[in-house]
This record gives C-alpha cells, sequence and structure tokens, in this order.
C-alpha cells in the first residue's frame, strides 16, 4: 500500500480547494490542509503512543498520537484512517468514531517547521500486534489513558503540540476510558 504524497488545500471552513504536494506545502508557510489524529485503543482499553521517526520533516522523534495522516481528495476519514493504519502500523482497525470533528491548529517547530491543519481527531480499536513502519514511527508504547494525561500534564514538551492540545481537549473522556467504547 502506497503512501499518498498529496494533501487536500482548504478554506476556514474546511471546504477543499485544490490538491497539492504534500512535501512541497510543509515549509516555514504551510498553507491550511485537511489532516487526521487518530487514537488507537486496544482490547485492553490502553491507548497507542508513537515517537515521530526521525528522517520526519516536521517534529522528528518526537511522542504523539498512535498516527496521522492525510486523506485523499474526496476520501472519506474513515477510509483515510484504515489506510493510514496499515501503512504506519501495519494493523487494521474497526470502531473508528469521532472524538474532535472540528478541531483545527497551527504549530511551528524548532526549525520553523509549520503544521498549520483543520484535523478531526478520531479514535480505532485494532486487536492485532504493531508491526510499525521504520519511515514513520520510531517507537511506541501501549499506556493507559490516564497516564496519558498525567504524562502530557507533566511533560507536554515531549510530546507533540498538536497531541497536547487533543488531550486536553479530551482529557475527560481519557480519564475515564471511556473513548474506546
Amino acid at each position: 500500500m502506497a503512501t499518498i504524497r498529496t494533501v487536500v488545500l482548504v478554506d476556514d471552513h474546511a471546504n477543499p480547494l485544490a490538491s497539492a504536494d504534500r512535501d512541497a506545502i510543509h515549509g516555514t508557510d504551510t498553507p491550511l490542509h485537511l489532516a487526521f489524529s487518530c487514537y488507537l485503543f486496544d482490547t485492553h482499553g490502553r491507548v497507542l503512543l508513537s515517537r515521530r521517526a526521525l528522517s520526519k520533516k516536521t517534529w522528528p522523534g518526537v511522542w504523539t498520537n498512535s498516527f496521522c495522516g492525510h486523506p485523499e481528495w474526496d476520501e472519506p476519514m474513515p477510509a483515510a484512517i484504515e489506510r493510514h493504519a496499515a501503512i504506519e502500523l501495519g494493523v487494521r482497525v474497526s470502531a473508528v468514531r469521532d472524538l474532535l470533528p472540528n478541531f483545527r491548529y497551527r504549530a511551528v517547530d524548532t526549525q520553523g517547521m509549520v503544521e498549520n491543519e483543520i484535523c478531526p481527531v478520531f479514535a480505532a480499536v485494532t486487536n492485532e500486534a504493531i508491526d510499525p513502519n521504520p519511515v514513520e514511527v520510531a517507537d511506541w508504547a501501549w499506556v493507559a489513558p490516564a497516564a496519558l494525561v498525567a504524562a502530557m500534564t507533566a511533560t507536554p514538551q515531549v510530546f507533540s503540540p498538536w497531541a497536547v492540545l487533543q488531550v486536553g481537549q479530551m482529557s475527560h473522556m481519557l480519564e475515564r476510558s471511556g473513548v474506546a467504547a
């Protein structure tokens, strides 16, 4: 399964405007585009954290949510999530659920690289063993949801800015471990 190298540029209301090369637009003046974040749960209720590969253009080596991605033009988000779960983690997912449908952020990393995304947040479940793609994932760990909230609260600097914002908005759900239900 090939990784899609394009993103969907959008206006402030998430209306698609054009398709653009993913690597060309991610820079110091990244235009607003469509993405997603997914928090993957196992059958024990644990959530998967991943550490971005050191070769990633933005936020290399940073711990973050389970996986992120960009949908293709006209691709439904659940299909994009299923595709990226296979590409990045080597797993199939089920029970895809929208958690933060209107999440949006802009962040600048230490090298000046900008992320500027309308980025709905989802949860999904897998019962398969993680087989990460080393181009995407340097490391991974299953953690209790309450431990994730505690870690991001205590040391936000070791996590991606989008994950810190997302978990802050979802902390009440995560602490109850009700996100995957």
